[in-house]
């Protein structure tokens, strides 16, 4: 077995000692002869206490409460139980005596939870259900794998991000929320989704009666998941404003997201909820299609969340963000207004995808949007009448035409660079820019699903390093950082590093290795 590390040891020592008589509190906190320094010393808690305001003693419960949601069913009603945290609380379970289930006495909330171990499972919708304990065996092993669980997400949501550094850029140090006055390094935050990927890889896309031949896989994904995912890899400091379900799924992508460096204090957990999983059809040739989730699913971001001190310093003090169509209308056009609003503004960088039905709500915020990232088609359903030519059945549909129409009509609404993105091939229209970047010689596919995730990381890079308007060389990093996405791997798995990035620029443009022979 391997050795525990001793912060999780200790922390899992005083909170079994904590849970005698009525639990966690302040109180118990500030009155207890335990030494719950190491507890109170907690980075997690620290940065509680600081955002809200509180002490430490006070920021304890809510956090120890969050963590705790993150853990699997049975762990957590085990430790809800014995530290009378009140989780169950927020959605009562119908049938339930939670009088008896955060009763004053320890012995008494074990009891309840033996007796109805089944039930308050079946309350929590899972269907894996272990056998039921005594309360003898309850406070053998069960207790203590629930709260050695619990110590390793309190220790682990405490770690220093060690990041990637890539040349130019200075030491990573821990993703804190600073203050508006003070300055900032490589700080960026991406807004979108965290879901669970099903990818069909397939020999041709299957057509109205015609079958494909392939295989599954289930991987992470969701665009603003890789996309943070990429920006971390690159070696910048990311905060990801997202949602996942309270079960396995959620569970393992916030895993995932901290070994990757990504920082997870504004990951909404949704109680009680699955998290969403859409479908991935590919080709060998590299083209994908995504069959995404329902509008209506409940795991999502809605303007409450936006509300929240720590998110609105995360949006308004960072030095980019970079914001996915994938939350509802209604946080787009939230987020966006924040920007506006902002004394010290970010660098906006706007993939509009998936495609919004109503683009018009979100015009007048298109003149601080400073990139505008795309395919033709993307960028084209945000003027949508740009289909229809005088003299032309409506229903035909023409090729976008992105010079003539697309560009200028976007820039008209105040978009700074509008940056057309597909096949390994990017075109720049702004006031200071009129580029054409031809694919790069490494480019074999036609496309990858994770070419537009890759470019728009290392453009936001580019710009939060540089301190300075993207230009030529920069776009050319971005298009050749897409090119390294051309992998069956899952796509947050194929985001470069900034040195595979850089020896693709490198290679010269016969493709040769100029080398000797």
């Amino acid at each position: 077995m391997a050795r525990q590390d001793e912060r999780t040891v200790a922390i899992r020592g005083i909170l079994m000692r904590l849970c005698k008589r009525s639990g966690l509190s302040s109180d118990r906190l500030r009155t207890t002869e335990i030494d719950v320094s190491p507890l109170l010393e907690l980075l997690i808690v620290q940065q509680h206490a600081h955002r809200t305001r509180v002490s430490p003693e006070e920021a304890v419960l809510p956090v120890v409460r969050d963590m705790a949601r993150q853990l699997d069913p049975t762990n957590r009603l085990i430790v809800d139980a014995a530290l009378s945290l009140g989780l169950l609380r927020e959605k009562p379970p119908t049938g339930m005596d939670l009088g008896s289930f955060y009763a004053s006495d320890l012995g008494e909330r074990r009891e309840y939870l033996t007796e109805h171990w089944q039930s308050l499972h079946e309350a929590l919708w899972t269907d894996r259900i272990p056998p039921a304990p005594t309360v003898r065996s309850l406070r053998a092993a069960p207790e203590h794998r629930a709260f050695t669980a619990l110590a390793e997400n309190l220790t682990a949501g405490s770690a220093l991000p060690s990041g990637t550094i890539h040349a130019g850029m200075s030491t990573s140090k821990p993703l804190v929320v600073l203050p508006h006055s003070q300055s900032r390094s490589g700080v960026i935050t991406v807004i979108g989704d965290a879901l669970i990927d099903h990818t069909y890889r397939v020999d041709q896309m299957p057509g109205p009666g015609v079958s494909a031949r392939g295989r599954f896989e289930e991987s992470l994904g969701g665009k603003g998941l890789n996309r943070a995912i990429a920006a971390a890899r690159l070696g910048l400091q990311v905060r990801f404003v997202t949602a996942v379900g309270d079960d396995a799924a959620g569970r393992r992508i916030i895993q995932f997201l901290r070994r990757e460096n990504v920082d997870t204090e504004l990951v909404k957990v949704v109680p009680y909820a699955s998290t969403p999983v859409a479908a991935v059809i590919t080709t060998p040739s590299g083209m994908a299609c995504t069959i995404g989730r329902e509008e209506d699913d409940e795991v999502k971001l809605n303007q409450e969340d936006l509300r929240r001190p720590e998110v609105q310093t995360a949006i308004t003090g960072s030095e980019a963000v970079l914001l996915t169509f994938e939350p509802p209308p209604a946080v787009i056009e939230r987020v966006m207004a924040m920007i506006r609003a902002a004394p010290d503004r970010p660098k906006l960088l706007v993939q509009p995808t998936p495609r919004v039905k109503t683009p018009q709500y979100i015009y007048e915020y298109l003149r601080i949007t400073d990139y505008l990232i795309g395919t033709l088609r993307e960028l084209a359903e945000l003027v949508p009448d740009i289909y229809r030519t005088p003299g032309v059945d409506d229903s035909a549909e023409t090729e976008p035409d992105f010079d003539g129409v697309i560009a200028p009509r976007l820039r008209a609404l105040g978009v700074h660079n509008v940056c057309a993105v597909e096949g390994f091939e990017c075109r720049v229209r702004s006031a200071a820019l009129d580029l054409d970047i031809p694919r790069p010689p490494a480019a074999m596919l036609e496309d990858s699903a994770g070419a537009r995730a890759a470019f728009a990381a290392a453009l936001a890079y580019r710009v939060v390093t540089k301190r300075r308007q993207a230009d030529r060389d920069d776009f050319e990093w971005a298009t050749a950082a897409a090119t390294t996405t051309q992998s069956f791997r899952d796509v947050a798995a194929a985001m470069p590093r900034a040195s595979e990035v850089d020896r693709i620029v490198q290679l010269p443009l016969d493709g040769t290795t100029g080398g000797s022979s």
